[in-house]
């Protein structure tokens, strides 16, 4: 089983039981310990390798304990200091932050069970940074996060290595966090810089004001239209790929209203791009996020299976078409509740329960073990 396998079932049974867990001390024996033996492999019953109460003196005070240690070689690496399961981890780091300092471990983690913070000493060496190099939550796991977690497992692990990546991700958070600020809310001083390049003017305080909210609507229309062109891009070759191979669009036998002719056209596929691009963005495995399309509606499911829908859209067969569009969505019971879209962009509105209705399924064909072959 590959590493996001074990991660993604690991979240699953973390989501189960946490409602659950009442205590610090159950979020160690159910959560955290678990955790570290079987997504990241270590022996958590060998003292050599995974030592809990581990002492970390600080100053005067002698007995200081934390939660857990990593070793290596006979050396602490990992420091691991865990809160109860409930409770969110903001200004929950200083007990990990005077412990960091008194012994030679490289990294400290903070976790609650199910958020898990990594920290270590980019900016001053035996001083633990005040901001973590990477975070993961098991009930929101992001595709992008899952490699460089992968390097905490005990068969990867390698100091030199992680440090190195932990400095480009630090980088790489802070300027994507300044860079979402920007989209936000511009500061004069980005706002002074693109002047100088686009004003020939005074770069007065009344003009730097006047053009914030410029600065801002050109920045996010920009990415807008950036994204557009890919997704674009995307359905004229997913367009050429569906006339190559038209099984994806079911035949006669499969539909009662299958007597009307079918047409794909791009305003279906672009809904199509559009409720992967939601799912995508939740962490949910897309590769099985699949359409067909039928006379009456055109239908986004999981694994290929007509009984695995996660919406129904009745979008007309052509593009003249002026049939009033909809999304249906599954009820509790499977039935269709539907709602009116004025446009595409409508089923923005709708993502929590095209999310919910996604998860649902994907976590029904988990208990059925559904093999994923059915989806090729």
């Amino acid at each position: 089983m590959d590493f996001i396998d074990i991660l993604k079932q690991f979240a699953a049974r973390t989501e189960e039981l946490k409602s659950n867990i009442l205590t610090e001390e159950a979020t160690k024996t159910s959560l955290v310990m678990p955790f570290f033996q079987q997504v990241f492999g270590y022996d958590i019953f060998n003292p050599n390798e995974f030592v809990p109460e581990f002492t970390a003196d600080v100053g005067t005070k002698k007995g200081e304990k934390v939660d857990y240690c990593i070793m290596l070689d006979g050396s602490p690496v990992i420091l691991i200091e865990v809160k109860w399961s409930g409770i969110s981890l903001e200004r929950h780091d200083s007990q990990l932050f005077r412990y960091f300092g008194t012994t030679t471990a490289k990294y400290g983690i903070l976790t609650n069970g199910i958020n898990y913070k990594f920290y270590t000493d980019l900016k001053e060496q035996n001083k633990m940074d005040l901001d973590p190099f990477l975070e993961i939550n098991l009930s929101d796991i992001k595709d992008v996060i899952v490699p460089e977690l992968k390097q905490f497992c005990r068969a990867n692990f390698n100091i030199d290595q992680i440090f190195a990546r932990a400095s480009e991700l630090k980088h790489s958070s802070d300027i994507r966090k300044y860079f979402l600020e920007l989209l936000n809310e511009p500061s004069d001083d980005f706002v002074k810089f693109m002047l100088a390049h686009t004003y020939d003017g005074s770069r007065t305080q009344n003009v730097i004001e006047k053009f914030k909210p410029i600065v801002k609507s050109t920045l996010n229309n920009l990415i807008s239209e950036m994204m557009n062109e890919k997704i674009t891009t995307a359905l004229k070759s997913d367009s050429a790929s569906f006339t190559e191979q038209p099984s994806t669009v079911v035949n006669s036998s499969q539909d009662e209203d299958s007597e009307n002719k079918v047409i794909m056209t791009e305003e279906k596929l672009s809904a199509f791009y559009l409720v992967k691009s939601i799912l995508q963005i939740e962490g949910i495995d897309i590769s099985r996020i699949r359409h067909q399309d039928f006379a009456s509606y055109f239908v986004i499911l999981v694994d290929n299976s007509t009984s695995n829908w996660i919406c129904r859209l009745r979008l007309g067969n052509s593009e003249l078409s002026r049939i009033k569009k909809s999304i249906a969505l599954p009820s509790d019971d499977r039935k269709e509740i539907r709602y009116e879209l004025n446009s595409l962009d409508d089923i923005y509105v709708h993502k929590d329960e095209i999310i919910a209705s996604a998860n649902e399924l994907l976590q029904h064909c988990k208990k059925k073990q559904i093999p994923h072959s059915e989806s090729a």
